[in-house]
């Protein structure tokens, strides 16, 4: 009987063991699930509060100058859901660039365009369903070269101010969406700081231009010290796709760089031209006024009163005798009184 007891109480004890060990695996197996639901919840929740899912592309053309890319660098510190690519090549077709921002993950893209090396084109476009704005940047001036005295926190979100005048036209309408869309940071972008700092500014100038200013918020007051960059846009067209399709919108009032450059040199040629035509007018006119003095004209008026001719006329004669006696003696006269004044003076000189 005692064998039977020992076996008896080894099983009881190897029964215990394996339900102690099965516990320990639950608690571990419940503890797991509970930080992978934690998980879960933390991410569940950043994605609720990070419904904008926004990043723009910014990239520029090859053959890009140094103030181009310097604006484009300043444009990615503004936006911290900003990204950037390579340069892309200028024959390459426009609608390449919806592909690459695809690829990027990317939804707006801001391109910069440099044709012969001096003129400078800005495209936003939205990737999924259009418009894409082209705008010609002009008076760019880039945060380094400002020195301005603001100074804002990276990856700040700012507050963004248009003019008035956006609401009045249509075409101004869908250009402050685009702008709206580009330049705002997501809420909670990961790459975000939860700060408003600094104001993006846009305003329309009597001629049709767009004002781009970045201004610090300095304190309670709402003083403002501008930051930089600084740059005019001037829309030229806007177009229904990304990077493609119809015109929907065409700028009467615009004028290409090559178009203004060659009415500069016409007006210079013109001015040119003009200041030639003057000089070729006086030497024609100093030559004739030469010629008219080398020619010998007759004067009738001259022969009329000659008074070298004889005079016929006795009475006229006695009366010629007279005048001329008079001013001989007055002649005289006068020749006597400087004689003596002469002599006079030579007297005191000896003296």
């Amino acid at each position: 009987m005692g064998k039977y007891q020992k076996l008896k109480r080894a099983q009881i004890l190897a029964q215990k063991e394996e339900e102690q060990m099965s516990d320990v695996e639950a608690l571990s197996e419940e503890s797991s699930s509970d930080s992978e639901d934690e998980t879960d919840k933390k991410e569940e929740r950043k994605e609720s509060k990070w419904t904008n899912r926004e990043r723009v592309l910014v990239f520029c053309s090859r053959g890009a100058d140094f103030r181009a890319r310097h604006l484009m660098n300043d444009m990615k510190a503004m936006m911290p859901h900003a990204k950037g690519e390579s340069k892309m090549d200028k024959s390459a077709p426009m609608n390449q660039i919806a592909e690459i921002a695809l690829m990027k993950n990317c939804t707006k893209t801001i391109y910069f365009e440099t044709r012969k090396h001096k003129d400078l084109y800005m495209w936003l476009g939205n990737i999924s369903d259009g418009p894409t704005v082209k705008f010609l940047v002009n008076d760019v001036h880039t945060m380094k070269e400002l020195k301005m005295t603001g100074n804002v926190l990276k990856g700040s979100r700012p507050v963004l101010s248009f003019d008035s005048t956006f609401d009045k036209e249509p075409h101004y309408a869908l250009i402050k969406q685009v702008l709206t869309q580009t330049f705002s940071t997501p809420n909670h972008h990961p790459r975000s700081q939860p700060f408003i700092d600094h104001v993006f500014t846009f305003s329309i100038t009597p001629n049709h231009r767009i004002y781009f200013r970045n201004f610090q918020i300095c304190d309670e007051t709402l003083q403002l010290q501008e930051v930089g960059p600084r740059f005019v846009l001037h829309v030229d067209k806007i177009f229904s796709g990304a990077f493609e399709g119809e015109v929907l919108y065409e700028n009467p009032l615009y004028v290409s760089p090559t178009a203004s450059r060659r009415i500069m040199k016409q007006q210079k040629a013109d001015a040119f031209a003009q200041r030639k035509q003057q000089q070729d007018e006086y030497k024609e006119k100093k030559i004739k006024i030469e010629e008219a003095k080398e020619e010998c004209i007759e004067d009738p008026v001259g022969e009329m009163y000659d008074t070298n001719l004889e005079i016929e006329d006795k009475e006229a004669r006695q009366i010629m005798k007279v005048l001329d006696g008079r001013v001989m003696k007055r002649n005289s006269k006068k020749n006597t009184k400087l004689a003596k004044k002469n002599k006079k003076a030579k007297a005191a000189k000896a003296n």
